[in-house]
């Protein structure tokens, strides 16, 4: 009757050549369209039917089907032998959920396909923690968002993450839109968002004192909160790891080996081993990991998103989240984005919402930048010249615009988690929590005694010290101990050789300038790396023990430099090399300005 149904609208609509099938409990749709918004539309249109999935299988004429980019690493690192749970992903999610699971006394690896962690989507985002009143009502992404809301304050306290609650107000713009607040406090409570308020203009002056003056009020969210996406992925899996997950690094999952309903093997570029609960946690790629499974009973489509960057000395301007969204936006599938103040004092304008192919193509366009500039009417002292960098990210959204959290129907050592759009950040820790528990009961559905706690878990990382937090007299005090602490690596950020070192040394070690970047913001700044790349450069190739001609920006594949000109450039191993002949060092000459990779860092 449905599939009937949903039969007969493609026809009316002009699409009888479309294929149309049921399988399990999701809809696949078939064969070939004009455009790109032809398929989102028709994604959409089936979502809307009550199938638990749309698998939107769809052809766009001279689109290339998307394909995930791959380590060229291929060892046998993994190869013989066992875990109990191997976590594909090493993104924010798929960072909790080893974090979580490393409170039990089992085997866990995590497998990530790039070069470090948090590359993709859990660098390329503003670093709000929603306070969950956007999610639709009744969705498991608007649970999870407000339980995960909550976990945050003790996660950041464990964890050493820099987390602060700003709390997120939204602007009436005129009398018709202060007239919704009933509504909306409605949907607040309907959503167990914890605390809200009406501020009068009055009040929206007094605290925020360079708002618009057409500002007919707000609502204030004090629960949202705001902290580094790239920094608390990286400490969360350091933390996992220091209590003994096992992180495998450029270690691209091509296939699973099953048989009986179960997933025997893992097949991966550095090598096959078994595990007896799989946790599919790809972000992007779920949908092709699920397919591995023969359990592809959704689809995922990427929608692009732009933010611009302010510089350090706007943040005085601001001191909540804010938003000025228009009276449409409690139906759309976005939030609409806004001004997000940050911990480091920039300020994040956005980020827009477009549905384009490219599921890690992080490119901008100038219409999406002129786009932003509607969000700066919300605060009259911010524009544009205080812009000092922008970046691109995209997230993995199902046609049904919900989170998947699931054991798998179909077979059952696997777990899906998919779908982890906006506001996956703000929902990690309830996402990780979830995840667990359910690859603990696939565990013990397999026949083996149930998992113990670990005894010795412990959920304090030790963070490394960071100077702009210190007073001068323990700075002083520091820098007496070690001297490292003393010496300015980056100027803009003012981070010290020390913390460098502590970033190069840690349990999830930087090794490139990005992945630096990721840890201690050198090169974040408004020089874009112009001042201390060449030190950082020095320290990386010391640390590796190669030549610093060999440090790349984001990975293999990324050389920041071609070579060496002339004599004189101090280069670490070279100077350990300087007994034999010949081995003189030299400077280095540029491929290109190392710049700033704004999608990896993007505050």
């Amino acid at each position: 009757m449905r599939l009937a149904k949903l039969r007969r609208e493609l026809d009316g609509l002009g699409w009888r050549e479309l294929a149309l099938r049921e399988r399990a409990s999701s809809i696949v749709l078939e064969g070939s369209v004009p455009t790109w918004d032809d398929r989102v539309a028709l994604g959409k249109l089936a979502a809307r039917r009550g199938w638990k999935g749309v698998v939107n299988d769809l052809e766009v004429p001279g689109l290339a089907p998307d394909r995930p980019s791959l380590p060229a690493r291929r060892d046998g690192l993994l190869e013989g032998r066992a875990f109990d749970v191997a976590i594909i992903g090493g993104g924010v999610v798929g960072a909790a959920i080893a974090r979580e699971l490393a409170r039990f006394d089992i085997s866990v690896v995590v497998l990530e396909k790039e070069h470090d962690v948090a590359v993709h989507a859990s660098s390329r985002n503003d670093g709000m923690i929603h306070d969950g009143f956007a999610a639709k009502p009744g969705t498991l992404k608007a649970r999870l968002n407000v339980e995960g809301n909550r976990l945050w304050g003790e996660w950041a306290r464990e964890l050493a993450i820099d987390f602060s609650r700003p709390g997120s107000l939204i602007l009436f713009t005129n009398k018709a839109a202060a007239a919704l607040y009933p509504l909306l406090v409605a949907r607040a409570n309907e959503n167990h968002v914890d605390g809200h308020e009406y501020w009068s203009r009055a009040k929206v002056r007094a605290e925020e004192p360079y708002a618009a003056d057409e500002q007919r009020g707000g609502f204030f969210f004090p629960s949202a909160g705001v902290l580094s996406p790239y920094r608390a992925t990286v400490a969360i899996m350091e933390n996992a790891v220091a209590n003994g997950v096992e992180l495998a690094l450029e270690c691209a999952v091509e296939g699973f080996d099953t048989a009986d309903g179960r997933v025997e093997r893992v097949r991966t570029k550095r090598g096959n081993f078994r595990a007896a609960v799989v946790v599919n946690a790809a972000g992007a790629w779920a949908d092709l990991v699920a397919g591995y499974a023969n359990d592809r009973f959704f689809s995922l489509h990427p929608r692009r998103g732009t933010d611009l960057v302010l510089d350090v000395k706007a943040g005085r301007f601001i001191r909540h989240v804010t938003a000025m969204p228009s009276l449409d936006q409690l139906k759309s599938t976005t939030k609409g984005g806004g001004l997000i103040v940050t911990n480091e004092g920039n300020v994040i304008v956005g980020p827009t919402a477009r549905e384009l192919p490219g599921r890690e193509d992080y490119s901008t366009e100038p219409s999406e930048l002129r786009a932003l500039e509607r969000h700066f009417r919300a605060n009259k002292a911010l524009n544009l010249s205080q812009v000092i960098t922008y970046f691109a990210g995209t997230r993995a959204c199902t046609w049904e615009e919900d989170f998947i959290v699931e054991r798998s129907e179909a077979v059952r050592n696997l777990v899906h988690v998919a779908g982890i759009q906006s506001p996956g950040l703000a929902s990690a820790p309830a996402i990780g929590a979830l995840a667990a528990r359910l690859a603990v009961e696939a565990l013990a559905d397999s026949g083996r005694p149930a998992p113990k706690p670990r005894a010795r878990f412990d959920p304090v990382r030790k963070a490394p010290p960071e100077l702009r937090h210190l007073d001068l007299e323990t700075r002083a005090a520091l820098v007496a101990r070690n001297p490292d602490y003393g010496r300015v690596v980056c100027r803009c950020e003012a981070v010290s050789e020390g913390e460098v070192r502590d970033a190069l040394a840690s349990p999830v070690p930087a090794t490139s300038l990005d992945a630096l970047k990721r840890r201690t913001r050198v090169g974040a700044g408004r020089c874009h790396g112009g001042f201390c790349t060449p030190r950082a450069m020095e320290l990386l190739a010391e640390k590796l023990g190669v030549d610093a001609a060999e440090v790349t920006r984001k990975g293999p594949g990324s050389a920041v430099v071609v070579g060496r000109t002339k004599e004189g450039w101090p280069d670490p191993a070279a100077a350990a090399r300087a007994a034999a002949p010949g081995a003189a060092a030299a400077p280095i000459a540029t491929a290109s300005a190392p710049g700033s990779d704004a999608a990896g860092d993007p505050s």
